[in-house]
């Protein structure tokens, strides 16, 4: 087995933890090292900005940190965190229709960022070989082109500079890393300039937290409203997440020109006039909110590619978001970090950090990546101003086609299996071009023969949801148009209202 003295992490964030988990099982001593003061209880930190709003850990990266740290997430869910089958209790409008609710085998956990990450952290500090260094800044590397021997770091409050020695250094440090200036330092030919592509749909995210009613605070569904094709006009977008402390999370989402306001009274009529259902904000009218309204401009996907390098220092490594972040509308970041770290723990067992094994390793994490980028910028490229250069053919028609496969999986619940596989990253892209989905997203679209015209929540959890309250907008939500309680006076008129 691969044997490493000492390994240093940078950053703590939910990719640093992990791949200190990674590579406990060959390393004497594990060192995590984080600019921020890390909190004792789970809190918002200020290196996090975006951690304010939705977040899911799909089932691809819930099996990723499973196995890196065994039984974690069963620890989430007994400190609060859902588990949802995104088959039988995701109700989701597409581009195309209401996606029926079928029972499969993928998920998600959701909760607060603030808990996952404290969570996380809090099992890694378990870990013998690790010890967390918080409140320090790296300010660089130690070595030369050919390989990286530690880092340079500097306790704030103190006015010296510590070098740290390491025989691998993993650059965690997320949509801030500084590692292109760092090898640049150490004469890397080619760190300075290495490419750099953005995909930016300009999207604004705004997100307040309210107390769920009682009887709907366990065991409600994801309610999410997607965007239109991006080529029939802006995205806007809701959604509505259970999380720990009987609490809906509901973040709206907008591209340029089309940003949700962050009042109190425009909130709820981004949510009931501006997104293509108003189910959202019918489902939080009258509930008492548990946070202010918080924004982030935070969505840009950003793809840097160190592996295309002549030459990489052996001893170092860049991956998760500090290799490639995305737009967090499709909550696909936090696994596609796991599954990195994952990736990293398998390279460093079959190959070690032997001389000449340093390009291969940032390849590998390259690897890991390249499907989830190709998911998320496949789609936000067709907005206004998103890059630099216009949508390929090959994206076109990749468009197109993922557009045929949702509308087939309305229809078919093979379908809709293969298209949540792929999405909760439990499965590669090229699923979706299997034979069986491949026939029925070319089969001619007549219409579904079972589309449903009302968001697929069953009468049981609408009554749960209002059984406190008036249920505005009941109309729009049920099959029949009134109200599944059967109370009088439920509150039927039109939203806005």
């Amino acid at each position: 087995m691969p044997h490493l003295t000492h390994a240093v992490v940078l950053g703590a964030g939910v990719a640093g933890v992990l791949a200190a988990a990674a590579l406990a099982d060959f390393a004497d001593r594990i060192t995590v090292i984080e600019r921020d003061p890390l909190p004792q209880e789970p809190a918002h930190r200020a290196g996090l900005p975006q951690a304010r709003h939705a977040h899911l850990l799909w089932s691809g990266g819930v099996r990723a940190v499973d196995q890196l740290l065994p039984d974690t997430i069963d620890g989430l869910v007994d400190r609060g965190a859902h588990r949802i089958n995104v088959g039988a209790d995701f109700v989701c409008l597409t581009a195309h229709g209401w996606l029926p609710r079928v029972a499969g085998t993928d998920f998600a956990i959701t909760c607060t960022r603030d808990l996952l990450n404290w969570h996380l952290l809090d099992r890694v500090r378990q870990l013998p070989q690790v010890r967390i260094r918080d409140g320090a800044d790296v300010v660089g590397l130690t070595g030369g082109p050919g390989r990286v021997t530690g880092v340079q770091v500097h306790d704030r409050g103190s006015d010296t500079t510590e070098q740290i020695s390491a025989d691998l250094v993993v650059d965690a440090t997320g949509r801030g890393s500084r590692a292109k200036q760092w090898l640049a330092a150490l004469g890397v030919p080619g760190a300075d300039a290495v490419r750099e592509q953005v995909i930016d749909a300009g999207l604004t995210y705004v997100t307040r937290i309210f107390h769920a009613p009682d009887q709907a605070a366990n065991g409600f569904p994801l309610v999410s409203v997607q965007t239109d094709v991006p080529t029939n006009g802006p995205g806007k977008s809701a959604s509505l997440v259970p999380i720990e402390g009987s609490r809906w999370l509901v973040t709206l989402a907008g591209t340029r020109g089309h940003e949700p306001p962050h009042d109190e009274a425009g909130f709820l009529d981004f949510a009931r006039t501006r997104v293509r259902h108003p189910v959202i904000a019918d489902l939080v009218s009258g509930l008492s909110p548990a946070t202010p309204i918080y924004t982030s401009h935070s969505t840009s996907n950003r793809r840097l590619y160190f592996e295309r390098l002549r030459q990489w220092p052996d001893g170092f490594v860049v991956l998760a978001d500090a290799l490639a972040t995305f737009n967090p509308i499709y909550g696909q970041g936090m696994s596609a970090a796991a599954r990195t770290c994952l990736a990293l723990r398998a390279r460093v067992q079959s190959r070690g950090v032997r001389t000449g094994s340093g390009r291969g390793l940032q390849r590998a994490m390259a690897r890991t990546v390249q499907g989830t980028w190709d998911m998320a910028t496949g789609v936000d490229v067709f907005y206004p101003h998103a890059g630099d250069v216009s949508p390929s053919l090959a994206e076109r028609l990749s468009l197109i086609y993922v557009n045929r496969v949702i509308r087939a999986a309305i229809d078919r619940d093979d379908v809709a299996a293969a298209f949540l596989e792929v999405v909760s990253l439990s499965a590669p892209p090229t699923r979706l071009a299997s034979p069986s989905v491949l026939l029925a997203a070319l089969r001619p679209h007549r219409g579904s023969a079972r589309a449903s015209a009302k968001p697929t929540l069953t009468d049981d959890e609408l009554r749960r949801a209002f059984v406190d309250r008036p249920a505005r907008g009941m109309g729009r939500l049920t099959a029949s148009g009134g109200s599944p309680t059967g109370a009088e006076g439920a509150d039927q008129h039109p939203a806005g209202d």
